[in-house]
């Protein structure tokens, strides 16, 4: 036991600890991609989630970096924290370390809030959740027929998403697009969203809704021709 809290101890311990964290850094970043994620984005709104994202990574990562150093100082070296005063841990730790990290990440949030700030979409298509699937219907003037289980879109256009149930609480959600937005019984709400680019997005309901609820996706599809002439 004293073996396990000396000095050798200490330092065998600090070695293993940063050799388990470089050996799972690459498979944590293999989560990265993918059809739902969050950290691919494919437009302005999912990728201000994104940056939004890593700075909230890189603010944590430093204020645990500096307290894993003055964890590793204090163990190796017990007398250094004595000669500091109480209330000098508080203030420094508890207010001058976080502070300017919280203002980096809140300043970051504001700012990627006022970036989605844009002018009239494009269009407007309504979004239908339901026990358990997705029914999408489209402005007449494009032509098309209401969808089930896929939504159409214009690519590099804002199309604003109305979206409603009749029947439970649901939540629509296209992780590469843009964020989340419930789909309430008796009330409407709006998301703004935009594909950079043409291809297949996923879609999920991202709110628990009963038995069915994870078969509950959808396939969003960007086109580079609107409005599409080859639907099925």
């Amino acid at each position: 036991m004293a073996q396990v809290f000396g000095g050798v101890g200490h330092r065998r311990l600090l070695r293993r600890s940063s050799a388990a964290g470089a050996l799972g850094f690459p498979f944590l970043l293999a989560g990265c991609g993918g059809r739902l994620s969050t950290l691919d984005p494919a437009g302005p709104a999912a990728l201000g989630i994104a940056r939004l994202w890593w700075a909230m990574l890189a603010g944590s990562s430093l204020i645990f970096a500096v307290v894993l150093t003055l964890f590793a100082v204090l163990m190796l070296r017990p007398e250094a924290g004595r000669r500091i005063p109480a209330r000098r841990w508080i203030v420094w730790g508890g207010i001058a370390l976080p502070l300017p990290v919280i203002l980096a990440v809140t300043g970051t949030a504001l700012w990627q809030g006022e970036a989605l700030r844009a002018g009239p979409p494009a269009l407007r298509i309504e979004a239908e959740a339901y026990m358990w699937g997705w029914r999408f219907a489209y402005p007449p003037a494009t032509g098309l027929p209401p969808t089930e289980g896929v939504l159409h879109l214009p690519a590099g256009q804002e199309v604003e998403m109305v979206v409603t149930s009749p029947d439970v609480i649901h939540s629509f959600w296209i992780p590469r697009l843009g964020g989340k937005i419930d789909a309430i019984p008796g009330h409407a709400n709006t998301l703004r969203l935009r594909a950079d680019a043409p291809g297949d997005y996923g879609g999920v309901c991202a709110e628990y809704c009963g038995i069915g609820h994870v078969d509950m996706s959808f396939t969003a599809r960007a086109h580079a021709i609107w409005p599409p002439e080859d639907l099925p």
